[in-house]
Formats: structure tokens, sequence, C-alpha cells
């Protein structure tokens, strides 16, 4: 693609060198050592590095211009404009043709189950006959593709060149996370959505976006900037979210979980075997994309346990509705959905129970947690491993809830770790974290045994475990392979009685 057509409607603010607008430039990339002859290298300025700093190396490796917020001493023609972050969105989306506007696409926020709710709805498309794909904190998959993620949401390069490739291999339909970082990095600019969702919202991220209030102005942008032809579906029983109702330009479409007022509600909730079911209620006739959603109820059967899912559920039902989908789909689709790794998953389930989740914040700690009470085991014994590079706030509020909770549940076996074997720096636990850990477990007098590694812990947790004992693994990135430590100790010490299905599930997983 020509350089002029790349920079269509980005603001130039000056040119050190001399640029030829009518060259064709192969690629575009922000890490200079992906770059390769005649390629467009934009210099990011991030948190942990300044991409200022690889524009020799970028040079070097072929690259013919860089796109860059401040000129450098380097030989090589720059192009300066305003912030590097957001011309490179706009680049991509001009180089890979814009194609988000040839899918169908939604986007889902909230501060906890984005990737549930993802995953529930892709399940529906699928049962529905579409050909999906899905984006998230978990994978991007569609068709033969399958990329473990880095980020919840992709950065907008690679993002742009997922929906190229998705329109170019007839996919129908895409669901997409949508994380605050996202918003405010400019990751999700240009996209264009036909549904978007705000599930929830709760204390997270603080210390990254500087206080809850630009936490909540990030988070609250998908709905704010959505277009007048998308949907906007709102969980009225959240403030913060029901206020945005009369702040988009999208058809709002509103839900809750505790009243009958609004578009849709649940009743009749029984949770007492882990798995919700649960009657689901159309509240009135809803027109909507050319359609009605007609006046009913119908009942709903989780194969998947937890009030989570009962909420992540609900979303992903009235995204199947507003989209036309058949309610008996809808319920066949639930019914059948197994779930998503390390999300209240149940990876063992023989002699005693193993479930792996992913514990992120207070508000994902406590309905963890208060599933957890409900079930019936002889012992409860639980690993943690403390959230790294999230910042003192979180982690406190984090520690608050599990000490909390474990007043009620009286592990009999609580280890905390690091997980030095297995995270990388940038979710690394720093000393004032682990810190906060401790003193929260120190004033409510919980006794916790602390390790450097994750290996060490599951391993030295395991063997304490007996019959008819539930077993949790709790933790974000460094609890991902708590899971895979787990099957080998199992199967080495001759403990799982179908070691092919274990090893098989494991091995299968992405993170």
């Amino acid at each position: 693609m020509k350089l002029k057509d790349i920079l269509n409607e980005v603001e130039v603010l000056d040119v050190l060198g001399e640029v030829n607008y009518d060259e064709d430039i192969d690629a575009i990339n922000y890490h200079s050592g992906n770059v390769f002859e005649n390629n467009l290298f934009v210099a990011i300025s991030g948190y942990i590095t300044d991409g200022h700093k690889y524009i020799k190396s970028a040079r070097e490796n072929g690259a013919k211009y860089a796109v860059v917020e401040y000129f450098i001493d380097e030989d090589i023609p720059q192009i300066k404009v305003k912030n590097t972050r957001i011309a490179l969105a706009d680049m991509a989306t001009n180089f890979y043709e814009n194609p988000s506007k040839e899918l169908s696409i939604v986007g889902v926020t909230a501060t906890n189950g984005k990737t549930t709710t993802a995953f529930m709805i892709d399940e529906i498309y699928k049962k529905a006959g579409y050909k999906t794909g899905i984006i998230g904190s978990v994978v991007a998959s569609y068709d033969n593709v399958k990329i473990p993620a880095i980020l919840t949401t992709p950065d907008s390069l690679e993002l742009q060149m997922y929906f190229r490739d998705m329109v170019n291999k007839g996919i129908d339909k895409v669901t997409m996370e949508v994380s605050s970082s996202a918003q405010e990095l400019y990751r999700v600019k240009n996209i264009e959505y036909d549904i978007v969702t705000f599930n929830n919202f709760s204390r997270e991220h603080i210390d990254q976006h500087g206080s809850f209030e630009n936490y909540y102005k990030v988070k609250s942008k998908l709905i704010k900037e959505a277009s007048e032809d998308s949907v906007a579906i709102l969980n009225m029983d959240f403030e913060k979210i029901a206020k945005l109702k009369d702040e988009t330009k999208a058809q709002v479409i509103t839900y809750s979980l505790e009243n009958n007022d609004y578009d849709f509600s649940i009743s009749n909730l029984d949770l007492s075997t882990g798995k919700g079911n649960y009657k689901f209620n159309v509240n009135r006739d809803i027109e909507v994309k050319g359609r009605t959603i007609e006046k009913g109820s119908f009942d709903i059967n989780l194969a998947v346990a937890g009030y989570s899912s009962v909420m992540n559920s609900v979303v992903a039902i009235i995204v199947a509705l507003v989209d036309g989908i058949d309610r008996e789909i809808i319920i066949e689709a639930m019914k059948e959905f197994s779930g998503v790794e390390r999300r209240f998953e149940m990876i063992y389930d023989e002699d005693f129970k193993i479930i792996d989740d992913h514990y992120a914040n207070s508000r994902n700690i406590e309905v963890t947690l208060s599933t957890l009470s409900k079930m019936q085991y002889s012992n409860f014994r639980m690993v943690y491993a403390i959230r790294g590079n999230r910042g003192v706030n979180l982690n406190r509020e984090s520690a608050e809830m599990t000490a909390q909770w474990l007043k009620k549940l009286k592990p009999k076996t609580f280890y905390a770790t690091l997980s030095k074997d297995t995270v990388t720096s940038k979710d690394e636990v720093s000393d004032e974290e682990l810190k906060v850990f401790c003193e929260v477990m120190s004033e409510n007098n919980i006794d916790v045994k602390i390790f450097d590694t994750l290996e060490e812990s599951v391993v030295e947790l395991l063997k304490t475990v007996e019959s008819d004992d539930a077993v949790l693994f709790a933790g974000c990135q460094g609890m991902d392979k708590g899971a895979k430590f787990a099957s080998d100790y199992l199967v080495e010490n001759d403990l799982a009685k179908d070691k092919d299905k274990l090893v098989e599930r494991i091995d299968n997983r992405v993170c």
C-alpha cells in the first residue's frame, strides 16, 4: 500500500528527511525485531520502554520510515505525529482496509466475566450455524487459527490484521472482549460494533488508571462511543452502567438480575447443585434490528457452575435474542456449554476435586468463594498466586475479600505463591504487593505459607489432600500453569484413575 494511503486522515505535524508519499510500504510494525525490508516502523511510548529507542534497530532491519512523537538523531526519514498509538490505530485501519465494517462484531466489557460471556455468545452462534471468531484474554480463535492471548484485547495492528483475515476466511460473527486498557490505549479505535455490552462494574485497575473515576471513564467509552446503528446492552443493577442509558447514540436494551423493571430479567434461580437453573424473562415486546423479541419466559439449565455463570449467560442470551437466534437454539447451547479454562473450571473430579479459577479482583473472589461455600466436601484447601504488577490497592482489596471468606470456609491448608518460576516481568509480585498481602492475612489471624515457585506450592498442597476434599487453584497469570503442575503430579504418583483424560484436558489448554 502506498504511504499516502496508509497516512490517510492521520495528522502529520512535521517530517524529518525526504518522504516519498507515493512509495509502497509492505508492512507496519511497532516491534523493531519484527521489522523487515520496506516496512514502516511506529515508535510507541510505552509504560515500560520507549519505542523511539529502537528506531536505529528498526532502520538496520530495513525500515523505510519511522513514525515518531519526537525526532531523534538517526539516519531514517521520520514522520512526526502527536500520538503514535492513535496514529498506529488509524494506519492499521487504513492498511487492512477497515475490515470491521465487513464483520458482525459484539464487543463485551465488564470488570468480571468478559471471557466467559464471550465464549457463551460464541457457543450460541456456533449452535446457530454461524462461522465464528473470538478474541479475548484466553485466545484469538477463528477458522483454523488459534493464537494464545498476551493481552485481553490485542494491539490495534494485530486486531485489524485478525479482522482482515477473518473477512478473507468467511467469518460471520465475531465476539471480542474489550478491556479498559484497550480503550485507554486506543487498541479498539475505529472498530465498528453491531452490539456492545456492559455487564458489571466494580473496583479494579485503580493503580493503572489513576483513580476509580478514570477507570470508569475509559470503561464506559465502549457504550458512549457506540454508533446509532448499534445496540447497547446494559445491566441496570449497577448505577454507573445505568446512567449510560442516556449517554449513547446506540439503541439501549436493559436487563436486571434483581427485578422485573427492565427489558429482561430472571426468576426461580436454583443453585443447589452448583449449576444454575433459572427462568429467563422477556418482560415486554422489544423492537430491535428490524425484528420483534416477543414477551415471554423460558427455562435455562446451565452445565457450568457458579452464580457468575448465571450472570454471564444472561448477557449471552440477550445478545442472541437481539441477533434473532431461535430460543430453542439458545437453550440447547447453554445446556451444552462446558465452560472456559481457568474460569471456575473443574479440572479434576475423582477422589477429590480441583477447581481452577482466574481469581482476579474482590468481586470475582466473592463470587468464587461464595459458590464454593455452597458445595459439599470434607476439607477445603487452597493455593493462591498473588497477583503481580497490579498495585497495592488491588492486592489489598483482594486479600481482604479472601480473608473475609477464609474465615467462613476455614481451609485445612492455605498456601500462597509468588510464581517466580512461571511469570514474566510484567506479572512479577513486588515487595509492596507481597507486604500488603501478608499484612492483611496477619491482621485476620490467617496462617499462610508462602512459596517462591508455583510448582512447589501446588505439589506441596496436593501432598496434603485427602478423599472428598475440595482444592482451589486461585490466581490470574501467576496460576496459569498450576493445572499442568497438578496434572504431572497426579499422573507421576499414579493418583489419577483416568490419566489419559486428565492429560488431554490440560495439554490442550491455551494458557
